[in-house]
């Protein structure tokens, strides 16, 4: 005999999944910041095969594009020097790919299950992330295809998060759902 004194129960999947846009925000935020660790990955592992402008590797034309000079000449007049930049620039990568990881981790974790502070965690840290890199290619004038594909990475970002922004309607139904979930 059926008890009738028991709350209907909401189905797992009803409490759990997020919107639909949710999903595809969370998805989009997730291939974006894949994104930015690959590339640091490649910055630091292999420099010499993220293509720049024309095809040549990266260092090399932001060099050129921002001293006017030539990558042949410094590394033949100065090596060391050389070395040096190339170290900088995998450090660079370092720091990217360690980004990427912890905007990942933010990703598929907090911010997939719509918490407020991952929302401003990822649009803070992915507005430096890309604007800087975005702004390093500009200032060196090299703007290769990985380069390009920043613009496509932070729109996706920013239409993740506008979609997934965690004050007004939306986003008050959201934190609603959550706090009575505690």
């Amino acid at each position: 005999m059926p008890d009738d004194r028991r709350p209907p129960q909401e189905s797992r999947s009803s409490k759990s999944a997020p919107d639909r846009g949710h999903r595809i925000a969370w998805v989009l935020m997730l291939f974006a910041d894949v994104g930015i660790a690959a590339w640091g990955a490649m910055a630091a592992a292999l420099p010499d095969f993220l293509l720049g402008p024309g095809g040549k590797p990266i260092l090399p034309a932001g060099y050129e594009g921002f001293s006017g000079g030539s990558w042949s000449e410094l590394v033949g007049t100065s090596p060391m020097t050389a070395r040096y930049m190339e170290v900088l620039f995998r450090m660079y990568g370092v720091f990217n790919f360690a980004f990427g990881l912890m905007a990942i981790a933010i990703t598929v974790k907090a911010f997939r299950r719509g918490e407020a502070w991952a929302w401003w965690a990822l649009l803070v840290g992915n507005t430096i992330a890309y604007g800087g890199a975005m702004t390093y290619d500009r200032i060196v004038h090299a703007i290769g295809p990985f380069e390009a594909l920043e613009y496509v990475g932070l729109a996706a970002i920013y239409g993740a998060l506008a979609v997934t922004r965690p004050w007004g309607v939306r986003g008050g139904r959201r934190l609603v759902r959550e706090s009575a979930r505690a």
